[in-house]
């Protein structure tokens, strides 16, 4: 699909620059420019589309539709929202009381706010990228589990009596907008790629830098022994590695692509990005506002469980 691009970036490296391909400074530069363009394409036409399909699914009508479903495909129902309705963090937590105003389970609220930052439209067209639409799905799948299991056992430990007084004093997030025109939606969709990518177009450049180096100058050997699929302990100290940092996953895939083409395991380098969007020290700390300590260990152990088993999946079937 690609070839094109493939061809254009070592023309670029080779007849522009003059630095050969067998190079390790070549082949960072061609990474860097290929994985740059790639990106932003599929990245640009992703967003386009999911930010129209958003526009049928507004917070405020995820919240109505949540409130109709109760048992196991609530919380089904909450994680599929959450992929194609992720929001930033500043707008989390007053979704998140509305949510329990509106009397919808904790649990149910959790299986939404697991899936949202680890799978969007933009980790998912960068993924495709990256890796190809097979692990893009699979990812993407095994997103929506995590989040359907973590929601489910999270509410087997009642977690109501956990939450800080202090969130039933805030302001819920229930007013309801009009339907919107296609003109409107399309506007939006827009709208919606310009402003994702002028927030993220750093954040991608440095995750592909980074990329970029590893891939012309990391130790293939050292890393294939040490983090490749065939040792078990690797996905683990992903995950330890992943949850002091902090990024979004459009950030972290090309890293991981990086390491993947060093013969680290997908599963491995899959599980190091989730750990970082869904389990990072400061995403804690903004859930220390409205969660006691307690709510927040077992949001953290049951996340990270199932990151595991998703990292060593992977390395298995991939």
């Amino acid at each position: 699909m690609f070839g094109w691009l493939n061809h254009l970036a070592a023309r670029v490296v080779e007849g522009w620059l003059g630095i050969p391909m067998d190079t390790h400074l070549g082949g960072s530069i061609h990474f860097f420019i290929y994985d740059s363009i790639k990106i932003l394409i599929l990245l640009s036409l992703m967003i386009f589309g999911i930010s129209y399909l958003r526009t049928f699914f507004q917070p405020q009508k995820t919240k109505a539709m949540l409130e109709r479903i109760h048992g196991p495909k609530a919380h089904i129902a909450a994680s599929l929202m959450g992929i194609i309705t992720p929001f930033c963090s500043c707008s989390s937590v007053p979704i998140f009381i509305g949510f329990i105003e509106a009397g919808i389970p904790l649990g149910v609220t959790f299986s939404f706010l697991v899936t949202s930052p680890i799978v969007n439209e933009a980790a998912f067209a960068v993924l495709w990228a990256s890796f190809g639409w097979k692990v893009a799905f699979a990812y993407a799948g095994m997103g929506v589990v995590i989040g359907v299991v973590s929601g489910m056992i999270i509410g087997r430990f009642k977690p109501e009596g956990h939450l800080e007084e202090a969130v039933f004093n805030e302001e819920a997030y229930d007013k309801m907008r009009p339907n919107m025109t296609q003109n409107e939606r399309l506007a939006y969709a827009r709208e919606h790629v310009a402003d994702i990518l002028k927030r993220i177009w750093l954040f991608l450049l440095i995750g592909i830098g980074i990329g970029a180096a590893i891939h012309g100058w990391a130790p293939e050997e050292l890393l294939s022994k040490y983090a490749g699929s065939d040792n078990p302990l690797s996905v683990i100290i992903a995950v330890l590695c992943g949850v002091p940092l902090y990024a979004n996953a459009i950030g972290t895939i090309p890293i991981a692509e990086a390491l993947i083409g060093k013969g680290v395991g997908l599963g491995t380098a899959l599980a190091f990005m989730m750990a970082v969007t869904a389990l990072s020290i400061p995403e804690m700390v903004l859930l220390r506002k409205v969660m006691k300590p307690r709510l927040i260990a077992i949001f953290v152990a049951t996340a990270a469980t199932g990151i595991l088993v998703v990292g060593w999946m992977f390395n298995i079937l991939f």
